[in-house]
């Protein structure tokens, strides 16, 4: 199998290629924004391996919403 040169590709394809990578730029943006912003005690592990993870295509930031994050505790409301 031969790897393609962009090129080679199509306007169709190169546009796929583009778009995809402006989401997983846009994913890591937000999932690092979210876990700069979040407290410590509010991330599963260290803040520093998740961002490490965040880097790895579009898994990372994937992972990092599902597992990283700690759910806050909302109170229920009391019945009167």
């Amino acid at each position: 199998m031969t790897r393609k040169k962009w090129r080679d590709l199509g306007p169709a394809q190169r546009a796929a290629v583009l778009a995809m990578g402006a989401v997983q730029v846009a994913l890591a943006a937000v999932a690092w924004t979210d876990l700069a912003r979040r407290p410590g005690e509010r991330v599963n592990g260290p803040k520093r391996m998740w961002a490490a993870v965040i880097g790895i295509n579009f898994l990372g930031p994937l992972a990092y919403f599902h597992w990283g994050r700690r759910s806050v505790d909302v109170p229920q409301a009391q019945a009167d």
